[in-house]
């Protein structure tokens, strides 16, 4: 009876939970914090989503929970000769976070961090450029101290735009709670995440590193979003 228990879990762990799309993983999210997130508490919520998968799924949030919507821009910072591999992020302002790792491992110059920094940033605001003119990037002229921010994307992987992202609002925001919420992130990342003083993660599924290959992998479908979707979203905001 135990060896057949024990062939049981080792089947079983070879299966994780797929999410048809962003869309049903920000549905399941957002029934997830109805019971996180009070009614009275989400009269002065906030749902941000990255672009682009993040908006995606946190519009469907904030649909759920009848809140505001809008969208926050940290990029990740770019390994040299690895588009793929973060080591780190930054947002608008310059606000950043390296991953001091990988750095060392890498043996990544100054040099090429200041560059990448600059390249990063003029992609950030060549992103601001699309939407402006949305009432998505309002919050950031308004003072949000009162407010409950959930933080969202369609998944984390070394949990770099996070971090960057918590560090600006946190210093420069300073809002009454920030919440990351997302639908799939390994466990190493979310230990790496509350080391970073990030200790309120709404997940739909953690699972251990070893099993954890991309974000892609949980996903029946997790093609690109491309700019005009986001934009549909972050211009009209229709529910």
């Amino acid at each position: 009876m135990y060896t057949a228990l024990l062939m049981f879990d080792s089947i079983i762990s070879k299966f994780y939970l797929k999410f048809r799309d962003r869309e049903t993983a920000g549905n399941i999210l957002g029934d997830l914090l109805k019971d996180r997130i009070k009614n009275e508490e989400r009269e002065k919520t906030l749902v941000l989503g990255i672009p682009r998968g993040g908006v995606i799924t946190g519009w469907m949030i904030a649909c759920k929970l009848s809140c505001e919507f809008g969208i926050i821009m940290p990029r990740k910072l770019r390994a040299p000769g690895n588009e793929e591999l973060s080591i780190g992020a930054i947002m608008d302002d310059g606000t950043t976070y390296l991953n001091d790792i990988l750095l060392k491992e890498l043996e990544i110059s100054e040099e090429y961090i200041k560059n990448e920094r600059i390249d990063r940033l003029d992609q950030i605001r060549r992103t601001a450029r699309l939407y402006s003119g949305s009432k998505a990037l309002d919050w950031n002229r308004t003072d949000i101290e009162d407010k409950t921010i959930v933080l969202v994307d369609d998944g984390v992987a070394t949990g770099a735009t996070i971090i960057a992202a918590h560090r600006y609002l946190k210093a420069n925001k300073r809002p009454r709670r920030i919440m990351v919420a997302v639908p799939i992130i390994p466990k190493g990342t979310v230990n790496l995440l509350k080391s970073q003083e990030i200790q309120n993660i709404e997940v739909i599924t953690s699972p251990s590193n070893d099993r954890f290959k991309s974000v892609e992998q949980f996903y029946q479908n997790f093609s690109q979003d491309t700019d005009d979707q986001v934009r549909e979203i972050v211009l009209y905001q229709r529910r």
